[in-house]
């Protein structure tokens, strides 16, 4: 049963923050950036698989740490600073010339990942969308890869799943959906021979697989 279908993360395989996290903070916290966010990741999580509203809780964190600067502002400047990368997307194009469905898989909250769908184009780009906080759960549960594969209305076996996270990538296998570890600095020539070793052609002159 050959794959049909391809599941891609979001951060670090299509989009990237430029300067990273810490840096991105470090003008409204200084030293404290890195335990700042953190400390906001791990309260987050519940707001990745759906429950409860991270705005609130994210703008609690910042007076704790006595940053003054509106949550919406800080919110804007950071979590919404997002640069897409674009031979990752020609790569998602290629895909879909070439006739494979091609699926987004991503841990947000509903904030992030609304921006993403509208003012990035995201819900235009991709055939599926697999948002955590819209699944009812995070990677790496497994759970979260049987729930896309059901979305997608595919075999689990036929949805090849690329990721930056190695747990993402355990987590995808131990569902039975076939994943590999990427991210955009490995270059993309390294993803295309991924692709390639599990029989998809990633470029706009291969023949569409067989359905």
């Amino acid at each position: 049963m050959g794959v049909r279908h391809v599941l891609l993360d979001a951060d670090g395989v299509l989009q990237d923050l430029p300067g990273g996290w810490y840096a991105a903070m470090e003008p409204y916290l200084g030293d404290k950036a890195r335990e700042f966010l953190h400390q906001t990741w791990k309260d987050e999580l519940p707001m990745l698989a759906g429950s409860g509203d991270y705005m609130p809780v994210l703008a609690a964190t910042l007076q704790d740490y006595g940053v003054v600067t509106p949550v919406a502002e800080v919110y804007d400047a950071v979590w919404k600073n997002i640069v897409i990368i674009e031979e990752s997307f020609g790569i998602v194009r290629a895909l879909k010339r070439n006739g494979y469905g091609v699926h987004l898989g991503t841990n947000q909250e509903c904030y992030r990942g609304g921006h993403m769908r509208t003012a990035l184009g995201y819900d235009d780009l991709f055939d599926v969308s697999c948002y955590s906080y819209d699944l009812g759960v995070a990677k790496p549960d497994p759970v979260f890869f049987t729930r896309a594969a059901h979305r997608i209305g595919a075999d689990i076996r036929t949805i090849l799943f690329i990721d930056d996270n190695p747990r993402n990538v355990e987590g995808a296998r131990t569902a039975g959906m076939p994943a590999e570890q990427w991210d955009f600095t490995q270059g993309h020539n390294h993803l295309r021979a991924l692709l390639t070793k599990h029989g998809v052609a990633a470029t706009m002159t291969a023949s569409k697989p067989r359905q």
